[in-house]
């Protein structure tokens, strides 16, 4: 599994996967993005919603979620068939059973993620990428 780190000194966690998920979905991937505050998954739904050409998407819980590109979630459950995950609250959770999962945090959360980038390290099949936000888009470091 490939795990992105994407570290925001820009923009909050809503505006970066609003620029990130249509890369995702132009490769016809699904997409879990996962918080546990409700309001910041309401962030992210708006922020979705005034993507350039609009990012189709639903809350979790609904009788049309096996039919979302991006389904938004306050647990690790695929129900749309997601093969990325996206924790846009900053806490790392296991991403069993996924291809690709990204982890995004600010200065708040940068302990925790180190840690996760630490812990992550030793395990079998996971490789690991670290992004940082800058003027103009991303960047990958080291």
């Amino acid at each position: 599994m490939r795990v992105d780190f994407y570290h925001l000194t820009r923009d909050p966690a809503p505006q970066a996967i609003a620029e990130i998920a249509p890369k995702a979905l132009a490769r016809d991937l699904r997409m879990l993005i996962v918080s546990g505050h409700a309001e910041q998954r309401d962030a992210v739904s708006q922020a979705l919603w005034n993507a350039p050409g609009f990012l189709a998407h639903g809350e979790a819980g609904g009788a049309a979620d096996a039919r979302q590109p991006l389904l938004l979630s306050d647990r690790v459950d695929p129900a749309n068939g997601a093969r990325i995950v996206g924790f846009a609250d900053g806490q790392w959770r296991e991403a069993d059973g996924f291809e690709r999962a990204m982890l995004f945090f600010d200065e708040s959360a940068i302990d925790a993620a180190r840690e996760t980038w630490r812990s992550l390290k030793s395990r079998q099949g996971v490789e690991r990428h670290y992004w940082k936000q800058e003027e103009g888009g991303w960047r990958e470091m080291g």
